[in-house]
């Protein structure tokens, strides 16, 4: 009995303890997040630095610090886990990037979206995994085939979260729309291609595994957007049919966030791609759902995803800098300093070669097939540029593949991960520095004063504005000279087309004006929508709906 009792205690002394170090870690983790969200502030004006290199630096900072408290153990609060990303982190910041996109530009670009998307990170990914095989084979860094494959997955996953910080709506639509896009589609088809060489066979690669690894991505792109699209319209119909913002707007807003939840994690569950669900969940949500709440819910939810996005992103850049002075990994390769240096710059210069394989050759095709607003060799600068940026999707690939909950000692897998580190930080550092100024240069506002890339509304008017307009993704297309909201049908003549030669020449608006007539006449009687918003005498939507029905009748 007294030998249990001493057992128990030491338990007990055991678990405290290790609670208390929890405590400490999280205290200090959300510290600097409040440091890293004032700095990133003071420097809102800077031409250089942005909110994601200011937390990257400050990672690094903290890193280095706990690395000379703890006597070289260690540099890190938390060890880096690829499911913290995917599960908690990375479903807010696609979320809240489709609710919040203009639609419009995006699905009048969607094509070239894809053709980035698909067919570049495929060309990108054989291009790195061929390097890799024909430079590293040489190095003798001892890896095999599919650790060769898995390489070109890993390095062929731009960073849409660098990029979406870069980048602005407002000032660079078709840019944003084609980086962020491709970045979406970019980080699916990656994870996609990894998984299928964790899969497969490879031992035995012929064509026909090759039609199957090809068979298997068309299966999980439709089938992971038909899951995202039939998740939106289910919180639609649900919130529009049962209105809970006459009682409770907390339960609408909960509704929303939770479905918006449940349907990356339903993804996940039938193995599909959570990025592509999620993301066009939150599309269809923002076209229907978000014009069945109340009106103080649209604000809430509207500020709660760009809020939630907005720190996971922080979160996720000031997790990458601490990781990436992990003591343990550069150890096991401080033997070979020269052939670790030769490594990363043979990495930086395959995912420099691959983008630019595929960037300059499909916009060009792309080009043929427009006859308007085609992609200037400036913009394919910018694109190219923009996309060179790698971040904690390749990271959390690398530690998947090289690491077994976080650890290794294996000399080929430490040289993989502490690569991986110095590319991630290299690339974000210096290209994210330079692609400021760079689009500053390349694509010089002519309306408006260059502003910082913030997401957050500057004018009352936005508080209103619905994120999907029915034909207008933006406030200069909703409100007129005065600052009145236009009724429907005034912003645009809407193009009519009466042959197949219309549809021929211009099939971007004559889809699109097709799919309103659709959507008017089936969708939004059904699922909800701006001018469909449910009227419950006494709601908090009374005056608004009365309001605007006013403005549209004027």
């Amino acid at each position: 009995m007294g030998f249990d009792s001493v057992s128990m205690k030491e338990t007990d002394i055991y678990l405290s303890t290790s609670d208390h170090a929890s405590v400490v870690s999280i205290t200090l983790f959300v510290t600097l997040l409040c440091a890293c969200i004032v700095v990133g502030h003071l420097l809102e004006e800077n031409r250089w630095m942005n909110e994601s290199i200011t937390a990257l630096i400050i990672g690094v900072g903290t890193g280095v610090l706990i690395l000379v408290i703890s006597g070289g153990k260690s540099s890190h609060l938390l060890v880096f886990s690829e499911d913290l990303f995917f599960i908690y982190l990375l479903p807010p910041i696609i979320f809240n990037a489709g609710f919040q996109v203009k639609k419009k530009q995006f699905f009048r670009n969607f094509m070239t979206i894809m053709l980035f998307g698909a067919v570049g990170t495929l060309i990108s990914f054989i291009i790195i995994s061929l390097g890799a095989i024909a430079f590293f084979e040489k190095m003798d860094v001892g890896l095999a085939i599919g650790d060769y494959l898995a390489i070109g997955a890993i390095f062929a996953a731009t960073d849409s979260v660098c990029t979406l910080q870069v980048l602005s709506q407002d000032e660079t639509p078709l840019l944003y729309s084609l980086v962020f896009g491709e970045g979406v589609v970019n980080d699916a088809t990656s994870v996609v291609l990894f998984n299928a060489v964790q899969d497969f066979d490879l031992s035995h690669l012929n064509t026909g595994v090759a039609l199957q690894l090809l068979g298997n991505f068309i299966y999980l792109f439709i089938s992971s957007t038909v899951l995202g699209v039939v998740s939106g319209l289910l919180s639609a119909y649900i919130i529009k049919k049962l209105y809970f913002g006459r009682h409770s707007t907390d339960r609408e807003v909960a509704i929303m966030m939770l479905m918006a939840y449940l349907s990356y994690m339903l993804a996940e569950l039938f193995y599909l791609s959570g990025i592509l669900t999620v993301f066009f969940c939150g599309i269809v949500m923002s076209h229907y759902t978000w014009h069945n709440v109340t009106e103080n819910s649209r604000i809430t939810t509207k500020h709660t995803f760009a809020t939630l996005s907005f720190v996971a992103e922080i979160f996720i850049f000031l997790y990458v800098g601490m990781d990436a002075l992990d003591i343990e990994k550069w150890r096991v390769v401080s033997d070979s300093p020269k052939t670790s240096l030769s490594v990363s710059a043979t990495l930086l210069g395959l995912v420099l070669a691959g983008r630019a394989a595929f960037v300059f050759p499909l916009s060009f095709l792309s080009n043929l097939t427009k006859k308007s607003e085609k992609i200037e060799f400036k913009q394919q600068v910018t694109i190219w540029w923009a996309g060179l940026m790698r971040g904690a999707v390749s990271m959390a690939l690398a530690y998947n593949q090289f690491t077994r909950e976080g650890h290794t000692q294996l000399h080929g897998n430490a040289l993989l991960i502490t690569s991986t580190i110095t590319v991630v930080l290299f690339s974000t550092v210096v290209f994210g520095l330079i692609t400021k100024p760079l689009v500053r240069l390349l694509m010089p506002s002519s309306k408006q004063l260059y502003r910082s890339f913030s997401s957050e509304p500057v004018t009352p008017n936005s508080f209103n504005v619905p994120l999907l307009g029915e034909s207008r993704d933006s406030e200069g297309e909703l409100f007129d000279d005065n600052g009145h909201l236009q009724a429907r049908g005034e912003c645009h003549n809407t193009v009519r087309p009466s042959s197949l030669r219309m549809l021929l020449t211009t099939p971007t608006r004559t889809v699109h004006y097709y799919w309103r007539k659709f959507d008017d006449s089936f969708m939004r009687p059904v699922f909800g929508g701006r001018g469909f918003v449910p009227y419950v005498p006494g709601s908090p939507t009374e005056q608004s709906v009365h309001n605007w029905q006013g403005e549209t009748k004027m």
